[in-house]
């Protein structure tokens, strides 16, 4: 079993920085990469912030949250980033073709013993196995939005994937101060996904009959089940592109019209209403409240 002392994240996105900072903040030497110039900028700007307001609502000590922000250090270098790493976390755009073209890299890169995690939601590791060398040390790590304080992750083992692995990543995570769930065999969405999108399915059901608004749909799933947030708030949060993007993966693979995505989700979609990051999805969030959109 590799111990992991050392993490690189790759992609300075809404979850990479925060996978980052996590580990980071857990004590990690960290380095968070991204080839965009503005995007590390932007995410050592969240990062400074995120922690500062930790500090000043009293749910972190000073000093811890100085030692956080002195574990981890940006770059637009790959080879900088993965060097001498033990473990490497891709945290990028979920486009096939682009991780591809990523692990190609972090393969000729990394250590040779390094483990190679993917973050994706959807993609599981096994697309990338031909394209890393040992893919034993190939798995999907995966993460939940937001990082910094949903408590679980995702260990996806993938036919190519080493028990040894596996246990590596069994010791990492607690580490973080989360809670890790095994699966066993990769399948889409893999377990809280396809959990999250039997809610989904029956929520846009009922919004598209007509039976109920979005925003009952949500206040029904809150304040009668008990979930933190509704379905259509979910989306917000998680990103309606991705969500849009996967579940037309999906009907493109096996044609039924079932799995088709719902033309409501295609039109916020196609206007750019992706959800909070873009200020506006089923709810409007660019006067800096939540209204319904």
């Amino acid at each position: 079993m590799k111990k992991i002392s050392t993490v690189a994240v790759i992609g300075a996105g809404v979850m990479g920085r925060q996978i980052a900072l996590n580990a980071a903040a857990s004590g990690f030497e960290t380095v968070l990469a991204d080839s965009f110039p503005d995007a590390c900028d932007k995410a050592k700007a969240w990062a400074d912030s995120y922690i500062a307001g930790r500090v000043e609502k009293g749910k972190m000590k000073k000093d811890v949250a100085e030692a956080a922000l002195d574990h981890i250090i940006y770059t637009e270098s790959i080879k900088e980033a993965v060097s001498g790493r033990d473990l490497i976390i891709e945290a990028i755009i979920e486009d096939e073709g682009i991780k591809r073209d990523l692990f190609l890299q972090v393969d000729n890169k990394a250590p040779k013993d390094a483990i190679i995690a993917t973050n994706s939601s959807y993609i599981p590791s096994s697309r990338f196995a031909g394209d890393i060398e040992n893919p034993g040390r190939l798995c999907n790590l995966h993460y939940f939005n937001p990082a910094m304080l949903m408590k679980l992750v995702e260990i996806v083992r993938g036919e190519h994937t080493d028990e040894s692995t596996v246990e590596s990543l069994k010791a990492f995570v607690p580490a973080l101060g989360k809670e890790y769930i095994v699966v066993n065999k990769e399948i889409d969405g893999f377990v809280v996904n396809r959990l999250l999108r039997a809610v989904q399915n029956e929520a846009f059901f009922l919004y598209r009959n007509g039976i109920a608004s979005f925003n009952d749909i949500d206040t029904g799933a809150e304040k009668g089940l008990n979930y933190p947030m509704g379905p259509f708030r979910l989306l917000d949060l998680t990103g309606i592109d991705i969500c849009y993007m996967n579940r037309l993966a999906v009907y493109e693979k096996t044609g039924r019209p079932e799995d088709e995505p719902p033309e409501f989700l295609k039109e916020k979609y196609e206007k750019g209403e992706f959800g909070k990051k873009a200020g506006k999805g089923w709810y409007d969030y660019r006067t800096g409240g939540e209204t319904n959109a």
